[in-house]
């Protein structure tokens, strides 16, 4: 499968395509890097819900009846389920695979495992670029799992729209959340296994929790108790996340987000030309004769503009 034949079949929603488009994006190779800024222009329609919590919390579970819920409705979804600290795509994660069989066997839904294969700032690229083709094949709802919670997590939970954050009684997670940061990101805070005792106590916890954060305009992030083992919640969930969707709209923040997204995309190729530049003269002449004039004490800024111009002028020649 050429990359036009990949390319067209992602956006006519073909699965194979899809499969193998993904799978480019995970490597991190150059060929997945520029199929996502291809398909960047088609994306920009799905809705991108981020749902992140400590191990243990049935963040899986919720994804599960949350997808089968929102199919319900007519929607088709796709899931990223991230694993940060596992080297291995689909290791650590294949028990949520299987856990998650029932939605993930529909048709209309497509799961996907990313994992950090030691490098977390190329998962947090796999993890945007993987959310982009699913977008671009046509997935209205986008839902992005990460395993843990910590700093990786954060910063992959920013491509998301709404960001739920996922909380059980009698795990310590309030403390957790605190730590990473994760308060400052969630639009809907979810107490899971709220059957379980000690689910008041969470909710009361968290409700004083948001009170101590800084005001973030008008939208006050609603605390949902659930059972995803048992369906119970899941409804007031979506319902919880329309309204958040319509907040961002009437108040322009998707547009907002989309620009940011652009810059990154923007900021993403400036660093891939400045690899590109620096690993095609670090093993010429040029290169060495650059470091010894540096280390003599010579403008270093000179030397990487002289760089990048003859490789502007021999990458117009090949053009």
């Amino acid at each position: 499968m050429n990359e036009r034949t990949l390319y067209d079949g992602i956006l006519a929603g073909n699965r194979r395509a899809v499969a193998r488009g993904l799978t480019w994006i995970d490597e991190g190779a150059a060929r997945g890097k520029d199929l996502a800024q291809h398909l960047f222009a088609h994306a920009g329609k799905a809705r991108v819900i981020g749902i992140t919590g400590a191990p243990g919390v049935g963040k899986s579970t919720l994804v599960n009846t949350l997808t089968i819920s929102l199919r319900r409705l007519g929607h088709t979804v796709g899931i990223l389920a991230v694993d940060p600290s596992s080297p291995f795509s689909g290791g650590a994660i294949l028990g949520d695979r299987i856990r998650m069989q029932e939605s993930v066997d529909d048709q209309k839904v497509y799961m996907r495992s990313l994992a950090s294969r030691g490098h977390v700032g190329g998962l947090s690229r796999a993890a945007f670029g993987a959310i982009t083709l699913l977008d671009a094949a046509g997935f209205d709802t986008i839902l992005v799992e990460t395993v843990g919670a910590g700093q990786a997590e954060v910063e992959i939970m920013r491509y998301a729209q709404s960001v739920l954050v996922v909380l059980a009684p009698g795990l310590g997670d309030d403390i957790q959340a605190i730590k990473a940061g994760i308060l400052e990101i969630g639009n809907v805070f979810v107490v899971n296994k709220s059957d379980r005792e000690g689910a008041d106590l969470t909710v009361r916890s968290l409700r004083g929790l948001l009170s101590l954060t800084p005001e973030s305009g008008e939208w006050s992030p609603p605390i949902v108790k659930t059972e995803a083992d048992h369906d119970v919640g899941i409804d007031q969930v979506i319902d919880a996340i329309e309204r958040h969707q319509m907040y961002l709209r009437q108040h322009h923040r998707l547009n907002d987000l989309r620009y940011r997204q652009a810059e990154h995309v923007l900021t993403q190729s400036l660093d891939d030309i400045r690899n590109e530049v620096e690993t095609d003269f670090r093993q010429q002449v040029l290169w060495k004769e650059a470091v010894e004039k540096i280390l003599s004490g010579e403008d270093a800024s000179r030397y990487a503009r002289n760089l990048f111009g003859l490789w502007l002028n021999a990458t117009a020649r090949e053009e």
